[in-house]
C-alpha cells in the first residue's frame, strides 16, 4: 500500500486539481436568465445596494460567503513557507466550512509578511465578505493583524489559530474539571507554548474564570517569569508568573492541569509523576503531541489526557467550533466575534458531550460504549449535531451582547432550518416528528432488549414523538441500560410478553384467527412467545396503534406474521413494500421494491393508488409514472401490456372520481424524468412535470433501482414501508442505526393518525 504521502497527492492533484470550485446557485440557461443574471437585469440590486447598503445581504452572497486569509507564515507545523505552499490548508478550511455549516469560502493567499500591509489588504476586502477566517500567520503578527482589523472592520475578524483551539481545549477542560470534582477557580494550569494558540487557551480560561496567578506559562526558554528579559513581547508578559520555577519540569510539579501547545517530546512520564491527583493532560502538539496518549496512561493511570490525534480519545480539533461559529455569526450578521460568543460556544460544546452519542458515531469510530466520560470529555468532529448546539447559542449570545445587526425573532424555526443543512433526510423527517408529536401513538417495538432500539425508544418519549413499548424482559432491558451507562427515562413501556395480562384473551383470538390454517390452540401459545408474532397481536387486539420491527429479524420473518395477523386493509387486495428516496434535491417514491415479484394490471394499478396516498402523509402531491421498457405501446407483450392495462384500470378510477392525482405509462424512466423531450415526442402524456412516484413493473427493477440510487447517488432509503395493511407496519433494513429507527417510527405513528398505512 502506499504512503501517506503519496495517498495525499493523488488525492490533490487526481481530477480537477486541488478541493474546491466555484459553482453558480443561480440558473443561466436561457437569454431571459442572462438578462437578469447580467445587463440590464444586474443594475437593479445594484441601485437598491447603493440606496441602502446592508442590502448587500440581501441581494449578493456577501451573508454565506467567508475568506480564509492567510500570508503562509506559519503553516501547521510546517513554519513559514509562504503563501503559495500553505494553499492547500487553506482550500481545505474552506471544504471544512462548506461540508460542516454550508458556508461559503474563498481562500486568499497574501504575499506579504508585513502586518500593516496584511491589514490594509484584508480590510479593502471587506465590503466583498461577511466574516474573515486569519489563518496560519505567525506570532506576535497575528495578534496585532487581527485586533487592528476588528477595530477597523464591522464584520467578523476570527483567527482560528488563536480562538478555534482555545474554543474547543477549554470546553474539554470544564468537563475534565468536572470528572475531576474540581472548579474553574481550583485549577492550576501549566501552559506550554507561548504562541498565538497558547495565549488564546490562556485568555480564554481567564475569561471563563481561571485566575490569572494560577497560570504558569513556558515557551522554549523555559518558565515565563515576572522580571524576564529575553524573549519577551506584550502578549507574554501579561502571563509573567511571579514563581521561583524556571523550567517546564518545575513548573509541573503540584500542577492539575497541563496544556501544551509546542513542540513534540517535550513532556516525560516523570514530569507527569510529579503532578497533582487525577492530572488533566491535554498534549496538542500536531502531529505528535508533548506526550504520546499511551505513554501518558502508562505514567498515571487516573489521567485524563486529549491530544490532537483523531486515533486516540479526545481530540481536540478546531473543526468543532469554527464553521459553526462564523454560522452563528453571520446568520445574525454579526459585527464581531466576541467573548460573549466564544464563551457560549465554549459551553455548548461541552454540554453536547453529555448527551447520548448517536450510534453513527459509535459506529463511524468503532467504540460501541462510547459516552461521557474520561475517554470522552468533547464531541467527536463528525458528530453533526455540533451544529444544532453551537450555531443556536453563538447567534443569541450575539444578539444578546449587543453585536447582531439582526435578530432571530423564533429560535425553534432557526434551529429547523439549521437541522435542513444536516441533510435533506432531517428536513423530511421533521414535519413528519411535528406531526407525530400531536397524538403520541403506541408503537411497538419486538425486539426490544436491543440496545439500538432501546435507545431510540427513550429519545422517542424524550421528544415526545410517540409512547413506545418493548417487548421485553426488565432484567434484558435493566442489562442492556447497565451495559451502555444510560437511564430509560420516563415514557417508554416494557411489556414481557410471558406474563402479559391479556395473553389468554391473545391465545384465543390467535387460534380463532388461524385455527382453519392448521393452528392448534397449543401452537398458537407457542407461538406467541415469538415476540414478532406477539407484537402483531397487540396492534390487532388494540393494545399498540402500529409496530417496527426487523432490525435483526430477516424481511420474510417480519412479512408472514404481519400479513397473517394485521392483515390487509378492507378492500385492499395488494399489500405493496416501498422506500422513500431522498436525494439532495428532490423526494421519491418507489413502489414495489420487496413484497409483489411480478404483479398483475390490477396489483400494479393498486399499488399505484396506495402509495399516492403514502406520499401525501409526506405533504407530496403525487405525480405517478408506471415504468417500463417500453413508451406508450412501442412495444407490445405480455410485459408492457401489464402495465398499460394498469394505466387504464386508473383511468377508469378517474373517470369515475375515485382517484385525483396525476399519472402515465407505460413509460422509460428517461421519458418520465426528461420533461421537454417527452412533451416533445409524447405530447398526449396526461403527466405533466416530473414523476415523484415510480411504480416499477416487477419486485426485481424496483429492487435494482432503489438500491443502484444509493450507492451510485448518493440516496438515503428509508422504509421498507408496507402499504395497504390493516394497521401500521413497518420493517427496518438491517443495520439501521438510531436515527432511522426513530424516523421510522415518526412515520409509523402518523400512519395510524393520519389512516395511510
Amino acid at each position: 500500500m502506499s504512503s501517506l504521502k503519496e495517498q495525499a497527492l493523488e488525492y490533490h492533484r487526481s481530477g480537477r486539481p486541488g478541493k474546491v470550485r466555484v459553482e453558480s446557485s443561480k440558473s443561466v440557461a436561457t437569454p431571459f436568465d442572462l438578462s437578469l443574471a447580467y445587463s440590464p437585469g444586474v443594475a437593479a440590486p445594484c441601485m437598491e445596494i447603493h440606496k441602502n447598503p446592508e442590502d448587500v445581504y440581501e441581494y449578493t452572497a456577501k451573508g454565506n460567503l467567508v475568506a480564509v486569509i492567510s500570508n503562509g507564515t506559519a503553516v501547521l507545523g510546517l513554519g513559514d513557507i509562504g503563501p503559495a505552499a500553505g494553499k492547500p490548508v487553506m482550500e481545505g478550511k474552506g471544504v471544512l466550512f462548506k461540508t460542516f455549516a454550508d458556508i461559503d469560502v474563498f481562500d486568499l493567499e497574501i504575499d506579504a509578511s508585513d502586518p500593516d500591509e496584511v491589514i490594509r489588504v484584508v480590510k479593502a476586502l471587506g465590503p466583498t465578505f461577511g466574516g474573515i477566517n486569519l489563518e496560519d500567520i505567525k506570532a506576535p503578527d497575528c495578534f496585532y493583524i487581527e485586533r487592528t482589523l476588528q477595530e477597523q472592520m464591522d464584520i467578523p475578524v476570527f483567527h482560528d489559530d488563536q480562538h478555534g483551539t482555545a474554543i474547543i481545549a477549554a470546553a474539554a477542560l470544564l468537563n475534565a474539571l468536572e470528572l475531576t470534582d474540581r472548579t474553574l477557580n481550583d485549577a492550576k494550569v501549566v501552559v506550554s507554548g507561548a504562541g498565538a494558540a497558547a495565549i488564546a487557551c490562556a485568555e480564554l480560561l481567564v475569561t471563563l474564570g481561571v485566575p490569572r496567578s494560577q497560570i504558569t506559562m513556558t515557551d522554549s526558554r523555559g518558565v515565563i517569569f515576572k522580571g524576564r528579559e529575553k524573549g519577551m513581547n506584550v502578549y507574554k508578559e501579561a502571563f509573567a508568573s511571579d514563581t521561583e520555577a524556571r523550567t517546564l519540569a518545575e513548573a509541573m510539579v503540584g500542577s492539575n492541569v497541563f496544556i501544551g501547545v509546542s513542540v513534540a517530546g517535550l513532556v516525560t512520564g516523570e514530569m507527569l509523576m510529579g503532578m497533582d491527583r487525577d492530572p488533566i493532560v491535554f498534549a496538542l502538539a500536531n502531529p505528535d503531541p508533548e506526550i504520546p496518549y499511551p505513554d501518558a496512561l502508562a505514567a498515571r493511570p487516573d489521567v485524563i489526557a486529549a491530544t490532537g490525534r483523531s486515533d486516540y480519545p479526545n481530540q481536540v480539533n478546531n473543526v468543532l467550533g469554527f464553521p459553526f461559529i462564523f454560522r452563528g455569526a453571520l446568520d445574525v450578521r454579526a459585527r464581531k466575534v466576541n467573548d460573549a460568543m466564544k464563551i457560549a460556544a465554549v459551553r455548548a460544546i461541552a454540554a453536547l458531550a453529555k448527551e447520548e452519542v448517536p450510534g453513527s458515531i459509535r459506529t463511524a469510530y468503532n467504540q460501541p460504549d462510547m459516552r461521557f466520560g474520561r475517554d470522552y470529555i468533547i464531541p467527536k468532529p463528525f458528530d453533526r449535531r455540533v451544529l444544532m448546539w453551537v450555531a443556536p447559542a453563538v447567534a443569541k449570545a450575539a444578539v444578546d451582547s449587543g453585536v447582531a445587526r439582526k435578530s432571530i425573532d423564533d429560535w425553534d424555526a432557526y434551529r429547523e432550518r439549521l437541522e435542513r443543512l444536516l441533510g435533506r433526510t432531517e428536513q423530511i423527517i421533521r414535519p413528519i416528528i411535528r406531526r407525530a408529536k400531536l397524538e403520541k401513538k403506541r408503537i411497538v417495538f419486538p425486539e426490544g432488549s436491543r440496545p439500538k432500539i432501546i435507545r431510540a425508544a427513550r429519545n422517542l418519549a424524550e421528544e415526545g414523538i410517540c409512547q413506545p413499548i418493548l417487548l421485553a424482559n426488565a432484567r434484558e432491558v435493566e442489562f442492556a441500560l447497565l451495559q451502555s451507562g444510560l437511564t430509560l427515562g420516563e415514557g417508554v413501556e416494557i411489556v414481557n410478553p410471558d406474563d402479559f395480562h391479556r395473553r389468554e384473551e391473545y391465545i384465543d383470538a390467535l387460534w380463532e384467527l388461524r385455527q382453519r390454517k392448521g393452528l392448534s390452540q397449543r401452537d398458537a401459545s407457542a407461538a406467541l412467545r415469538n415476540r414478532n408474532t406477539f407484537g402483531m397481536m397487540m396492534v390487532r387486539m388494540g393494545d399498540a396503534d402500529g409496530i417496527v420491527t426487523g432490525l435483526y429479524f430477516n424481511y420474510a420473518e417480519a412479512m408472514r406474521p404481519a400479513l397473517q395477523i394485521v392483515g390487509p386493509k378492507p378492500g385492499v387486495k395488494t399489500v405493496s413494500g416501498l422506500y422513500v428516496m431522498v436525494l439532495k434535491n428532490r423526494l421519491l417514491f418507489f413502489a414495489d421494491c420487496t413484497v409483489n415479484e411480478r404483479p398483475t394490471s390490477e396489483e400494479l394499478a393498486e399499488i399505484a393508488i396506495n402509495t399516492a396516498a403514502v406520499a401525501r402523509t409526506f405533504d407530496v402531491v403525487p405525480k405517478v409514472a408506471l415504468l417500463s421498457y417500453s413508451n406508450f405501446g412501442s412495444s407490445r407483450n405480455e410485459e408492457t401490456l401489464r402495465v398499460r392495462g394498469a394505466v387504464d384500470l386508473l383511468r377508469e378510477k378517474q373517470k369515475s372520481g375515485e382517484i385525483d392525482f396525476e399519472f402515465d405509462g407505460e413509460m422509460q424512466a428517461d421519458i418520465a424524468f426528461d420533461v421537454d423531450l417527452r412533451d416533445q415526442v409524447f405530447p398526449f402524456s396526461t403527466l405533466k412535470g416530473e414523476p415523484n412516484v415510480l411504480v416499477f413493473p416487477d419486485l426485481q427493477s424496483g429492487n435494482i433501482a432503489y438500491k443502484l440510487l444509493t450507492q451510485l447517488a448518493g440516496a438515503t432509503a428509508i422504509g421498507p414501508l408496507l402499504v395497504g395493511m390493516n394497521a401500521p407496519v413497518n420493517v427496518l433494513q438491517l443495520g439501521s442505526d438510531e436515527r432511522m429507527i426513530e424516523s421510522m417510527a415518526a412515520i409509523t405513528a402518523v400512519e395510524a393518525a393520519l389512516g395511510t398505512y
